[in-house]
């Protein structure tokens, strides 16, 4: 059982991400509410990014770290070079050459005023770590808030992500 505040305020915005969800890729909602007082690694991705092969790092970290509770939600995005063009047909395509099984959201802009909820709460929170190109990685700790940003460079599986998540299951032991 997981357990954690469910509104604790945020720096900038006054609030966490749990009241916000994503549309998922084939139907229902990912409702982040769901997870709190667990991590969430909330990626934009792009199936014709050059980063693509990154799902394979996030599928590694999904299957390291989601049975002690870690979410990780893709989102799609063709914000930056037009690299998610496709419907859902081609970014599933996309996400199963590399075995994804975790949560994909339906497409949806980062950036900007029309961004997702979630991406202006996320700049609000962290305002001088936007996503600059795909594969943007925000780490939302047992408190709602953002607790790391990776840029689009730092492979999921890098010492510094999994450091990270770790400290948040040390987090989750020590409260």
């Amino acid at each position: 059982m997981f357990a954690g505040p469910a509104l604790a305020e945020g720096p900038a915005s006054g609030r966490t991400c749990y009241s916000m969800s994503f549309s998922g890729l084939d139907r229902g909602d990912i409702q982040l509410g769901a997870f709190v007082g667990r991590p969430i690694l909330v990626v934009n991705t792009a199936s014709l990014c050059g980063f693509v092969g990154q799902y394979a790092g996030l599928q590694s970290l999904w299957e390291r770290f989601s049975p002690r509770g870690l979410m990780i939600i893709a989102v799609p995005s063709n914000d930056f070079g037009g690299q998610e063009p496709g419907g859902a047909e081609e970014i599933h395509h996309a996400a199963s050459g590399y075995g994804v099984s975790f949560p994909i959201a339906a497409k949806a802009k980062v950036v900007g005023p029309e961004a997702h909820p979630f991406f202006r709460w996320a700049a609000m929170e962290r305002p001088r770590d936007l996503p600059r190109w795909n594969f943007h990685k925000y780490l939302v700790g047992r408190d709602g808030r953002i607790a790391d940003v990776f840029s689009t460079v730092t492979d999921p599986t890098s010492a510094t992500v999994m450091r990270a998540v770790e400290k948040e299951f040390r987090s989750l032991a020590a409260g």
